[in-house]
């Protein structure tokens, strides 16, 4: 836990509104189901917001720990993320998921629990490939009602370097 609080020493935690995202089981508490006590109270004490994650294999950190709120959204393609191949660069496809409303629904509670908590809510659509992220961002504006100017976002087919 010394490796954390030193990192958020280092960068002036208390100057921005920095958020960390925990990937590793390493950082979780006895049940692996949750962050380790210790390490919230590190990010509560620093101001700094636990990542609030949707991915696949990555749902760890439900509490808020700042007064500002940060969201995540990977994506759900778990077979794609923990296949374990090497040869090949599978970050495109990682990242290419379109979310359903269904499946963005849950989250609207914990996004309204959110704003009643923190000053700010920041949240992030991170299955960025072919633009999907741009059409889920405004699918959950329309779920939380709020305004956009523009909803026609075509899906793009990309290429790799590699496939000329």
């Amino acid at each position: 836990m010394n490796v954390l609080t030193g990192l958020l020493d280092a960068v002036s935690a208390d100057k921005c509104d920095y958020a960390v995202e925990f990937r590793h089981q390493s950082w979780l508490d006895e049940s692996k189901k949750e962050l380790d006590p210790e390490v919230l109270e590190i990010l509560r004490a620093k101001n700094v917001a636990n990542v609030l994650i949707d991915g696949p294999g990555l749902h760890f950190g439900g509490e808020l720990t700042a007064d500002h709120a940060y969201l995540r959204f990977h994506g759900r393609n778990y077979d794609i993320w923990y296949r374990g191949e090497k040869e090949a660069d599978h970050r495109l496809d990682r990242y290419d998921y379109l979310y359903k409303e269904e499946q963005l629904q849950p989250w609207i509670p914990r996004i309204k629990e959110a704003e009643m908590q923190a000053a700010k809510v920041r949240i992030f659509f991170n299955n960025h490939a072919r633009a999907k992220s741009v059409r889920n961002a405004f699918l959950l504006m329309d779920m939380l009602s709020i305004e956009h100017k523009h909803k026609d976002i075509q899906l793009q087919d990309q290429f790799k370097l590699s496939e000329f």
